[in-house]
């Protein structure tokens, strides 16, 4: 299953360069930035914490121990908005293997049943989109958005993945599948 899931997400991710490509004027992306890991509840499908924790396993025994920590005291503290435990020292530590929710994070799109266009948080801080969104109005003055749903759940039962015969699974927010 995971290995049908790495050819899918391989085939997502060119879709996806091409989005960040296309929007690249809009988008301030760049290593280190984690405006995006440091405060959220990242839903994740089965099938993606399952290969979340495919990567865990390759790290080194320091990195798993700090991740172990921050899954223990986010736990604990039981947030229902929090950074992500795989976030170390501004960088995700399973990168290869995050999930849909991060790979499309960072670009606008447009949500056919709300009629809006979805924003990155980041824009809130001046980052992307942030040349074409008005905050006193909510207003987004882009000519082309994404017209692609980066939900989930159309993504992960779009046809493309139902070609990949993807068994998904349940999805909730990532601390709860620990």
């Amino acid at each position: 299953m995971l290995t049908r899931y790495e050819k899918f997400l391989e085939k997502f991710d060119k879709r996806l360069d091409k989005y960040f490509e296309e929007q690249c004027e809009y988008v301030k992306c760049k290593m280190g930035c984690s405006y995006c890991c440091e405060v959220g509840e990242y839903p994740f499908s089965r099938l993606e914490a399952e290969y979340l924790m495919s990567g865990y396993l390759k790290l080194s025994p320091e990195l798993k121990k700090q991740i172990r920590d921050n899954i223990k005291r986010l736990k604990s503290e039981n947030p229902k908005y929090y950074q992500c435990p795989f976030l170390i020292n501004r960088l995700c530590s399973v990168y290869k293997y995050r999930g849909i929710v991060c790979r499309t994070h960072g670009l606008a799109w447009y949500d056919e049943d709300e009629n809006k266009i979805k924003l990155p948080y980041c824009v809130n801080i001046g980052l992307n989109y942030s040349k074409v969104f008005d905050r006193e109005t909510g207003e987004v003055f882009i000519q082309d958005p994404i017209r692609e749903r980066f939900n989930i759940n159309a993504i992960l039962r779009s046809p493309e993945a139902e070609r990949y015969e993807l068994e998904c699974g349940e999805i909730r927010p990532l601390l709860q599948w620990f």
